[in-house]
């Protein structure tokens, strides 16, 4: 399954009547994707993973416990509920399989690039922030953020010359 994306400019009314900064259509399979759009699906994606419930059947062992109350307030229910995403749909995970099978477009040799990319990737799907600010990667990776950022890019170029010769 390809993607097209056409961008419009910011603020453009589109004939929904719903403002919208990027729209996203299936187009044929010699349609590349731009960088900026590469960015954003990846960013979708990200979104996506961290929206995935993570419980579920797991295989370590159970135990079983008491639940006791600690406090009155936990005895009342008087504890704000954890916000979560809500889980997605069939369709956001394929999309998102996709988008992240691109960063194997990104040679084994170059995997600092693919770090990086992935890591960017990963955006917090309520409230739209980076898990890993540009200073935060480069303390990880040991560089300065210029560096990371000028990565990123070179990432990016390689996953679309990988889609090009793809398509």
């Amino acid at each position: 399954m390809t993607y097209s994306i056409r961008s419009v400019p910011n603020g453009e009314v589109l004939g929904s009547g719903i403002r919208q900064s990027v729209s996203v259509s299936k187009a044929p399979a010699g349609n590349v994707p731009s960088a900026a759009a590469i960015v954003r699906r990846l960013e979708e994606a990200g979104a996506t993973l961290l929206a995935m419930p993570s419980t579920g059947y797991s295989t370590r062992l159970r135990q079983m416990r008491f639940d006791i109350v600690h406090t009155a307030l936990e005895a009342y229910g008087w504890e704000t509920p954890a916000l979560r995403a809500p889980a997605p749909d069939s369709a956001a995970i394929s999309a998102m399989d996709e988008a992240f099978g691109w960063l194997a477009l990104i040679p084994e040799s170059q995997f600092l690039l693919r770090r990086i990319l992935g890591a960017r990737a990963l955006v917090h799907p309520l409230t739209g922030r980076y898990l890993f600010t540009w200073r935060r990667l480069a303390v990880s990776v040991g560089a300065d953020h210029k560096s990371v950022q000028r990565w990123h890019g070179q990432a990016v170029d390689m996953v679309v010359r990988g889609l090009a010769q793809r398509g």
